[in-house]
């Protein structure tokens, strides 16, 4: 089964934290925040999850919570400052926390500066030892080293669907409801009692959350991280997988996250065009479908064939 083979395994993998990225944009801005600091908050995970399990000996699962948690903290202290900003102010005032944070790593001792920290413990090995320890040497015609890289890709996507049903329910509760009327018009959702600090940091400290815990597991699974992993250039990526798959709804982030990690491996075999060509899908893209390929109303659309096929069914018989 060569399609199961290290490199294919680990980029469906990096699809499940990609995903998590967009999750952790599509939060706040589905209370109307356009946050552009979520990849320093993927680095501060990161490099905490990196340094509790290499300097510390921490447990790895132990290390990626601890990571994510780290990240939503210093999220809540930036949020309260940052949420007094909308729109493109807060989206630059994010972006510059981003660069401020990499530059912090790019000179901290503990971090190894540009040299960046080789190492890291990897969830592959740790999967490993499990199987080992329970006799297993292979599994359906499938080898040791396959199992393992494929126990972390169903890790990789159980975190994923946890952090999606979340998503999806919070939606239909008293929060989502309130985060819904604050992108609509945050003066009226003032008038009608919602306290909108709370709930804008509430957001902006779940997308925080959201990119350390994507952080922490990409640290655990490339073993290796340095501040170049996370400029800029990886913010603007995390936005293009709510914008390319379609900001309005939660699945929009997902198809986006698929569509950007796979499709330039898909043009791999036309070598550098492929670049090219992927920026030419991407401007087409936004040229004649700027909502994104998934939108609201798609959702509406479909609802309302499904009852309408209902009643002429009903109507026939």
């Amino acid at each position: 089964m060569d399609f199961l083979n290290a490199y294919y395994l680990q980029i469906i993998t990096f699809v499940a934290i990609n995903a998590i990225l967009a999750l952790s944009i599509y939060i706040p801005f589905s209370a109307g925040q356009l946050s552009l600091g979520n990849a320093g908050f993927m680095s501060i995970g990161a490099y905490t999850a990196a340094i509790l399990s290499l300097n510390y000996d921490t447990n790895i699962f132990i290390s990626i919570i601890a990571g994510a948690l780290v990240a939503a903290l210093v999220g809540m202290v930036l949020g309260f400052p940052a949420l007094r900003l909308t729109g493109l102010f807060l989206a630059i005032a994010t972006l510059g926390f981003g660069e401020v944070v990499r530059v912090v790593f790019l000179n901290l001792k503990i971090t190894n500066g540009a040299l960046g920290l080789p190492g890291i413990p990897n969830l592959n090995n740790l999967f490993g030892g499990y199987l080992k320890a329970a006799g297993i040497d292979s599994l359906w015609g499938l080898r040791f080293t396959q199992v393992s890289a494929i126990l972390t890709l169903v890790f990789s996507f159980a975190v994923l669907a946890v952090c999606f049903v979340f998503i999806l329910r919070q939606e239909k509760s008293r929060i989502g409801r309130a985060m819904a009327a604050i992108k609509a018009d945050e003066v009226a959702a003032e008038v009608m009692g919602i306290s909108t600090t709370y709930v804008k940091m509430l957001a902006f400290a779940q997308g925080a959350f959201l990119a350390g815990l994507a952080g922490a597991l990409s640290a655990h699974i490339t073993n290796f991280i340095s501040p170049g992993d996370f400029g800029y250039h990886h913010a603007i990526d995390m936005l293009l997988f709510v914008v390319l798959g379609g900001s309005e709804v939660v699945w929009g982030g997902l198809l986006g996250a698929f569509i950007i990690t796979t499709i330039p491996e898909v043009l791999r075999f036309v070598e550098d065009y492929r670049w090219i060509l992927f920026g030419m899908l991407l401007v087409l893209m936004m040229a004649f479908r700027p909502q994104g390929i998934i939108d609201a109303n798609l959702f509406k659309r479909s609802k309302e064939a499904k009852d309408t096929l209902k009643q002429n069914g009903e109507v026939s018989s």
